[in-house]
């Protein structure tokens, strides 16, 4: 009777062991955003935790305007520092001039540089209009829509 418990015990443990050699490591900050060039706007919200008053006004703001956000090509990252790197923590704030332990939300254009940058949750209507008067996003537009401006 153990035998038949030890042989399903030990598949079972295979297939963890399985699962978890699988599971791909969590790319750097820096990589998200390098994979994201070309590709994707990109809204960085940064906060010292996922319970600071910014970040969830943030999140909830940017919730009722998810097809907005999908619509113009932007991904948002939460990048949370008590669950930074010290590698991820060097970048934000040598390369984006990030000040931890503060809330920042930051747009990313599709070509890398910081289009916008609040110590403030941004409303999604600025955003929005930040992102509208791109040249690219201009662009984006003219291709989906032609003979509009």
């Amino acid at each position: 009777m153990k035998r038949p418990f030890r042989f399903a015990f030990a598949i079972f443990g295979g297939l963890i062991l399985l699962l978890t050699a699988q599971t791909p490591k969590a790319k750097s900050v820096e990589q998200t955003l390098r994979a994201s060039r070309w590709q994707k706007r990109v809204l960085l919200l940064a906060a010292p935790n996922a319970g600071q008053a910014d970040f969830k006004q943030q999140k909830a703001l940017l919730a009722a305007a998810e097809p907005e956000l999908a619509a113009r090509d932007v991904l948002v990252l939460e990048v949370l520092y008590n669950q930074l790197t010290e590698a991820d923590k060097q970048f934000l704030t040598r390369k984006l001039g990030l000040q931890p332990p503060l809330f920042a939300a930051l747009l990313i254009g599709k070509d890398g540089g910081v289009k916008q940058q609040s110590s403030r949750p941004i409303p999604p209507a600025d955003l929005f209009d930040t992102v509208d008067k791109m040249p690219m996003r201009r662009e984006e537009l003219r291709r989906t829509r032609p003979g509009q401006r």
